[in-house]
């Protein structure tokens, strides 16, 4: 199968919360047949790449294959959390953007769609 780039948001759905200056996303894949590919592109690294703006001190992913999920904790991003911050979304709801903005790569479905 060729594969087909994508970003996240087209095949997964997102969730933020904070808790202080942690940040915390869920990330759920629609079909879990792209599971594989958002486990192997979709790194703690690569996340952190994602959040370089924002300066995380440690970022780490939880894997949930049997809900076709993952669990993403970012440290210190939310420029010290909703009573320290003066930035727009200081509890980070609005993050999870970030994440689905990500390029990657999936096979393509049968009639050329991802």
């Amino acid at each position: 199968m060729t594969p087909a780039t994508v970003t996240l948001h087209q095949i997964a759905n997102a969730r933020s919360g904070d808790k202080g200056n942690r940040l915390n996303i869920a990330l759920v894949c629609r079909d879990p047949a792209h599971y594989p590919a958002v486990a192997e592109q979709i790194t703690a690294e690569r996340v952190a790449e994602a959040f370089a703006a924002r300066k995380p001190s440690r970022v780490v992913r939880y894997d949930l294959p049997k809900l076709s999920a993952f669990n993403f904790v970012l440290d210190d991003v939310l420029e010290g959390g909703v009573n320290s911050s003066l930035g727009l979304d200081g509890h980070g709801k609005s993050l999870s953007f970030l994440l689905l903005e990500i390029p990657l790569q999936i096979p393509k479905q049968g009639g050329g769609k991802p």
